[in-house]
């Protein structure tokens, strides 16, 4: 059984809120009977404040109260779905500021590098406009004379696994056209 999280502070709510023996209650947090006692004596966590079990999902009222009824019955805790993380939303990537001056540079590679990669691409993975790297295209950027390409995974705009994901992308539509083509 996994046991409640901060097993010491939920024993302290358990023994001050509930009317549980100190075998359901040692069962439940994972320690010994002779420790729940001393926290109830008051002489270990003493400056220790209860922690609820119920408020924050580890168990029920229903449950407490079906192990009080019962001195023989043992807290089952609330099983949990464990939550995958969501998926980063879609929408425009937010740079911090101090790293803005750098996109220019990493358009600019980009662009020499991978000159095949479509602007929409290169939104998405920079975190751009297309009017951005048009000007950086057409070198009529306000900064033009300062912009030296650098990779954009060394600059921290990207991870190198989605620049990756970006070329194969596009690979793979090069080569599905060049069979087209064949055919």
């Amino acid at each position: 059984m996994n046991q409640p999280l901060m097993p010491k502070a939920t024993a302290v709510w358990l023994i001050d809120k509930t009317a549980l023996t100190f075998d359901q209650i040692a069962e439940f947090v994972g320690m010994h009977p002779l420790e729940i006692q001393a926290i109830a004596d008051g002489e270990v966590a003493q400056g220790i404040i209860g922690y609820d079990p119920i408020t924050n999902g580890q168990l029920t009222r229903e449950e407490i109260q079906r192990c009080e009824a019962d001195g023989e019955a043992r807290l089952q805790m609330v099983r949990q779905v464990s939550h995958l993380p969501k998926s980063k939303a879609k929408g425009g990537r937010y740079t911090p500021v101090s790293k803005r001056s750098d996109r220019p540079d990493a358009i600019a590679w980009l662009l020499r590098n991978f000159p095949q990669v479509p602007e929409a691409t290169i939104v998405k993975l920079l975190g751009t406009t297309k009017e951005t790297i048009a000007k950086v295209r057409d070198k009529t950027h306000w900064n033009s004379a300062n912009i030296k390409p650098r990779d954009p995974v060394i600059l921290g705009l990207c991870t190198q696994s989605e620049l990756n994901a970006a070329v194969g992308m596009l690979a793979a539509v090069e080569a599905q056209a060049a069979e087209g083509a064949a055919a």
